[in-house]
This record gives C-alpha cells, structure tokens and sequence, in this order.
C-alpha cells in the first residue's frame, strides 16, 4: 500500500471519527444551550441542515478540486472544520451551534475531494479495493468517535467538541506535511458563479447516458442503507426486548464485520467476479439478511447475520469503481462531489420515509418494515439490466460544467 493512500485513509477515518463525536451529546448540548428541554424539532433541524449542507457543497469542492487540485481544497475544509469545532465548543447562543452545524457540513463534504484522491492514485482494477478501503476507514471512525463521544460528553459536554477541533488539526497536519498533490489543478482555474451553482455539477452528470442508471442505483442503496440507523434500535427493543447495551453491541457488530468485509473482501472478489456481478452478490446477500429478519423471532439472529450484511457492503465501492470508469481524469472530483451529494439526498429523506413507514407497520408487524426497504431495493433491478457493457463516456468541452 503506497504512502498516499495510507495517509488519505487516515484523515478519513480521522474525519469520521470527528463527526461521530459530536452525536452522542448533541441533544444534551441543545438542552444547555437552549435553556428548554424540547428540543426534539430544533435537533431534527440541525440533522436536516448538516445533511443539507453536505448535499449543496460536495459538488462545489469536488469541482473546485479539480480547478485548483484536490490538497489546497482539502486542507481549507480540515482547517475551517477545526476552527468551527473550537467555536462551537464554546457557542453561547442556540444561533452560533446552527451555524457551526451548517459548516461543519459544509467542511464535511471534503469527502467527495477524498474519493477523487484516491481515484487519481488509483488504477480502474486497483479502484473497487480502495473504495474499499475508504468506506472500511470511515465506518471504523463512526464506530470509534461516537463511543469516544459519549465517554468524553459524561465529563464535559462540550468536550467532544474540543477533541473534534484536536482531531481536525491533526488532520490537517497530516495533510499539510504528508499528502502529495494528486492532480494538479487546471491552468488558469478560476471561480466564477457557476463553478459555486451546485447543481451544475448535477446537470453536467445528467448529460452521461452512462452515468443516469448508475446514479439511480446509488441513490437506492444509500437510500436503504439508512433503514439501519433509522430502525434498528427501537425494532430491536420492540420485538427483541433488548436492553440499549444489546442494541449498542449489536451495532458495533454489525459495523466491525461490515469494514473488515469492505477493506478484504472487496478487492478479491471483484477482481474475480467483476464489478457488475460483485455489486449484484452484494445486494443479493443483504436481502437475504433482510428477509431472515422480516420473520425471525430470536434475537440472536441479528448477530448471526451481521457476517451476512456484511457481505452487502462490497456493493458500494464496486458501483463506486464502476462509476468513476465513465468519466475521465479530469473530471473526477466533479462526478465524486455529485456521488457525495446522492449520499446526503439520501440521508435526508432515507429516515424520514423508513420512520414513517416503521410508525405506520409497528403494531402489527413490525417486521414489515424489512420487506419494504427490499421492495425499494428491487426497484435497483431495472438499472442494472440497463447497465449492461457500459461504454465510456467523455462529455464535449461545451457540456463540461464550468
């Protein structure tokens, strides 16, 4: 593994583990802060905002990485996140932690400049094992910072916040003194207004008849990958009685399996089976997952299936990597920042639809709801017969978003 890529994967995971501290106590900051204990529709606005703020942006940066290079636009998001941290630390007033909220996912769409980084570096058969990679960093870093964030905000509730500002500097100086430029940005790059429209990115994408069946497929398996967070914890407590130290075990089961699936499994099955093959055997096996537990009356049967899930997981770096081969070099930070936007649109309705859904299912059968994330999941098949031998796509200089 070559040292660009081990210092990427580590400001990765560096920068998930940021922003899971800061969950954990949220609402409790919100009560302080707020002086009022009904604080359930200011905390659902400030998720909302964060996600907001992701899906508007990560177009923006991603383009901006490729006028400029992907390190200067990756080191001014680590260091604007690191100074609102700071700020948010000790924000007096309910206004200044929206805000913050609303920066720190602006600085969070840095992410779209990581994948395109490791596209630069990467060959197209090296891509599906270091999306791999990626996503095994990253939710290695959800596991850690939201655990570190409880245990910090029990001593102080801002707390999370200092250690978030900490881990951001740190990044930034990994970044700083360790991290080449992957690509060089264009000669003569520029910002005008269009290059801060970040729905140009969006239509640039939508000019790729290649691109239109893979960014649905995105949009669904994110869309469902939601389901977890959404509904795990109180299926689990309304079918299983478990207690939230269950639940939280449960978690973390299903997060260890799914990185280690993603950082070693990926690679050699996509190298054997292919992309498109790879990613139908990954969706193959979460339905089966879900569909065990749609019926199960056992508890146990969550942890047994965690492995199972996991296999899952290989299904989106390997759409990922077959994604990036539609677009050329130079655009690759445009299309990661209109992928990483896909994954915030998702993030935003994802949980509002399944807790809907889960609201309206519970008395009867709970289990329902498992059925219905796989009924969203078949929609995915259509799109992949249209994939089929996806030819590669370069779009005219004129249609390229400028």
């Amino acid at each position: 593994m070559n040292k660009p890529l081990v210092v990427i994967l580590a400001a990765v995971m560096l920068d998930a583990v940021g922003i899971g501290l800061i969950f954990p106590i949220l609402p409790a900051l919100l009560r302080e802060v707020g002086h009022t204990s009904q604080i359930s529709t200011m905390l659902g606005l400030m998720l909302a905002l964060y996600a907001a703020c992701q899906f508007l942006f990560s177009p923006v940066l991603g383009v901006l990485s490729d006028r400029f290079g992907r390190r200067p636009v990756l080191l001014l998001s680590l260091a604007g996140a690191a100074i609102d941290y700071v700020i948010m630390a000790f924000a007096p007033h309910l206004w200044m932690l929206v805000l913050g909220r609303a920066i720190a996912g602006i600085s969070s769409a840095n992410m779209a400049v990581a994948t395109a980084y490791i596209t630069d570096i990467s060959s197209e058969e090296q891509r599906a094992k270091r999306f791999g990679y990626f996503h095994a960093m990253f939710g290695i870093g959800f596991i850690i910072g939201p655990v570190l964030g409880g245990l910090l905000g029990d001593f102080w509730v801002r707390a999370p916040f200092i250690a978030a500002a900490v881990l951001n500097g740190a990044n930034f100086a990994v970044a700083l003194f360790l991290l080449p430029e992957s690509r060089p940005g264009a000669a003569g790059g520029k910002i005008t207004l269009d290059t801060l429209n970040p729905f140009t990115p969006l239509r640039w994408a939508l000019t790729f008849k290649a691109l239109i069946p893979l960014m649905g497929l995105f949009v669904i398996l994110n869309f469902v990958g939601t389901i977890y967070g959404t509904t795990w914890a109180v299926y689990s407590e309304d079918v299983f009685q478990w207690s939230g130290l269950t639940i939280g075990l449960s978690l973390g089961a299903f997060g260890v399996f799914h990185a280690l699936a993603q950082a070693f499994l990926t690679g050699p099955v996509v190298a054997r089976l292919g992309e498109r093959r790879s990613l139908l055997l990954g969706m193959a096996f979460e339905i089966g997952a879900m569909l065990t537990l749609a019926f199960t009356p056992f508890g146990w049967v969550l942890f047994a299936m965690a492995p199972v899930f996991a296999m899952g997981g290989i299904g989106m770096p390997a759409l990922q990597s077959l994604t990036t081969r539609q677009v050329d070099g130079e655009r690759q930070g445009q299309l990661q920042g209109v992928l990483a936007s896909l994954v915030s649109l998702s993030a935003v309705f994802g949980p509002v639809f399944f807790s809907t859904i889960y609201f309206v299912v519970r008395p009867d059968w709970p289990g329902m709801i498992w059925l219905v994330a796989i009924g969203v999941y078949l929609l995915a098949l259509p799109l992949m017969l249209g994939i089929g031998r996806l030819p590669r796509e370069t779009a005219p200089a004129a249609d390229r978003a400028e």
